[in-house]
């Protein structure tokens, strides 16, 4: 019989030694017979591990997510309801998931502030105006609210990572409408036009320009937003498979914020210009 089966045998301290694990007795037909004649002890090292973080004595606690539960609120009620109850020198420190989606969110953060501030620089330089510089980058946090209501309509959670990404590539395609729109605004001001006549009209001539783009890349990201899978090989259709679900929150944050702020690109940018031309001419005047 060759099968390991662990035995464990509580003894005295001072009885703790081989020298007395091998006295030991098992009671048999023809009396007590010493346990050495059935099992051979050999010494082998095996020691506790003790796990210590910046010197200090740490168990690691892990679970596992119930369905249709969120990780961030299961766990902000978790210390909620420990908080006050733990003892003297014990502290939670929280890891796992939550701290790689903490560290993807400041990644992220950093990451949009830099592009912010790498538009507004292009944008003044080129433009040579704060007020539309202000007006462009405007469009990107007026289009959050797209976001938000894409994201609620499709009854997807707002995760760090996706949604930011989402965000991030949002801005590019919101700035460049509003760029094609003032630019034309821009050089029809260059020819006599008054400003409410030059963003009528700046309106007029780019409609079709920023509605194909806006229509475009939404229907190009409806087979995500729906968790359409596409098999060539099979070939087929799946919905809802893993691999679309992982796509699903930073589509439908795109497509939600594009649909937004296209809507404010043809209304509110023109009548944000036609304020601005009348303040420029009050203070020439002035």
């Amino acid at each position: 019989m060759n099968d390991e089966v662990d035995i464990r045998v509580r003894l005295p301290e001072n009885w703790r030694t081989l020298n007395q694990l091998e006295r030991l007795t098992i009671n048999t037909p023809r009396g007590q017979v010493p346990i050495s004649h059935f099992v051979e002890i050999t010494p082998a090292p095996k020691v506790g591990t003790l796990n210590r973080i910046d010197g200090r004595r740490a168990i690691t606690v892990e679970a596992d997510l119930a369905p249709e539960f969120l990780a961030d609120e299961r766990l902000r009620a978790l210390l909620d309801a420990g908080q006050g109850q733990l003892p003297d020198g014990l502290m939670v420190n929280v890891a796992g998931e939550q701290e790689d989606q903490q560290e993807s969110m400041q990644f992220l953060v950093s990451a949009f502030l830099v592009a912010i501030g790498l538009m507004a620089l292009i944008l003044v330089t080129q433009f040579n105006s704060y007020y539309q510089a202000a007006l462009v980058l405007s469009a990107i946090v007026f289009s959050t609210a797209g976001v938000l209501m894409g994201l609620l309509i499709t009854g997807q959670a707002f995760g760090i990572v996706m949604v930011g990404m989402g965000v991030i590539a949002l801005a590019g395609i919101v700035v460049n409408n509003n760029i094609v729109l003032i630019d034309t605004y821009n050089e029809l001001r260059a020819e006599g036009m008054p400003p409410a006549q030059a963003a009528l009209e700046a309106g007029c001539l780019r409609l079709r320009p920023v509605l194909l783009t806006a229509i475009t890349t939404v229907l190009g990201l409806m087979p995500m937003v729906l968790g359409v899978n596409v098999n060539l090989f099979a070939p087929a259709l799946g919905f809802n498979a893993p691999s679309a679900q992982w796509w699903t929150q930073m589509s439908s944050a795109i497509a939600g914020g594009l649909t937004f702020a296209t809507f404010l690109t043809l209304l509110l940018t023109p009548c944000m210009l036609v304020i601005g031309g009348r303040l420029r001419r009050e203070k020439d005047l002035g």
